[in-house]
């Protein structure tokens, strides 16, 4: 067998490197760094452990010894999984020990979008309560919501709204017969159907600006959007054009179409809510990912299975 040596793509978390260097030789791969240097003097790599690269069949054509790519976050889109296939390659995300954090997130993000927090803060923060209230928000109360995207995060979306006692519907790529929430095959059809709205969408060619001008104008003048899946599922443009001109109460945003730089008109917009992509970002959550991309490579070298393969 050959030796269990191991990709690793750097910056990474201190326990995804000191965790692969327990399970056999590794390699640090930075972002400026060609491959071929890196890949010098080293046995090839039958693991990669990714963060943030992309890993393209151009990349997969340079490791002919790779078995399993171990893919820190629950999204995959940055991996060309049928190129990784079609050369007997394993693709595995961590799924699960974010689900919670994603989703207590989304709720945060939901009540400061509708309940205008970060601009009652600023109001605080600029002295201006001295001079008289802030001015009412809109409510959660009487709102109904739709769910782009009913896998585990969605679903853990789903189940605290029921604390609110909020209705909600979801749209995904097929009815899921065990869940009672209604069902709609048509985003468009959804959004006419609700006054919120909250994408858990993967990224991807299939998803790409499913919420668009046309899905905006349905969701209509109280219409809410937050976003905490992909940032590519929503045509930041349409988004800015409809809150310029009041076609929808506002936005909570975690994602963008192109990180880290969030489009510079986002910014100047007091009726949208910016988080930088921290949906996951505890240092419990993050760890617990962390530790599972380790644990897929174990997994592999000692047993030839990975624990949640895509």
């Amino acid at each position: 067998m050959a030796a269990a040596s191991i990709l690793v793509t750097t910056p990474t978390m201190t326990r995804i490197a000191d965790g692969c260097a327990a399970l056999g030789p590794c390699i640090s791969w930075s972002p400026d760094q060609p491959l071929a240097e890196a890949l010098a003097g080293h046995p090839p790599p039958r693991a990669l452990a990714v963060t943030s690269r992309a890993v393209d069949a151009a990349l997969l054509d340079q490791l002919p010894a790779l078995e399993i790519i171990a893919n820190m976050g629950v999204g995959y889109d940055k991996v060309d999984v049928a190129a990784a296939t079609a050369r007997g390659v394993v693709v595995c995300n961590t799924p699960d020990v974010l689900t919670d954090e994603v989703a207590d997130l989304t709720l945060g993000l939901l009540l400061m979008t509708i309940r205008r927090m970060g601009a009652a803060e600023r109001f605080l923060r600029a002295g201006q309560w001295e001079t008289g209230a802030f001015p009412l928000s809109p409510t959660l109360r009487g709102r109904s919501v739709g769910i782009l995207g009913m896998g585990r995060i969605g679903k853990a979306v789903a189940q605290r709204l029921g604390g609110f006692g909020v209705p909600v519907s979801y749209f995904g790529r097929h009815r899921q017969t065990d869940l009672a929430q209604t069902y709609f095959d048509d985003a468009v059809a959804l959004a006419h159907a609700v006054d919120t709205v909250i994408s858990i969408l993967p990224g991807g060619e299939a998803t790409r600006h499913v919420i668009d001008v046309r899905f905006l104008e349905a969701l209509g003048p109280d219409g809410i959007v937050v976003n905490v899946g992909r940032g590519s599922s929503l045509d930041e443009a349409a988004l800015i054009a409809a809150l310029r001109r009041g076609a929808i109460a506002g936005a909570g945003l975690d994602v963008f179409e192109h990180e880290p730089h969030p489009s510079p008109e986002l910014l100047t917009l007091d009726n949208v809510v910016l988080m930088p992509h921290i949906g996951s970002a505890s240092e419990h959550t993050r760890a617990g990912m962390a530790q599972l991309v380790v644990d897929n490579i174990a997994s592999w070298f000692r047993e030839g299975r990975a624990l949640t393969p895509v």
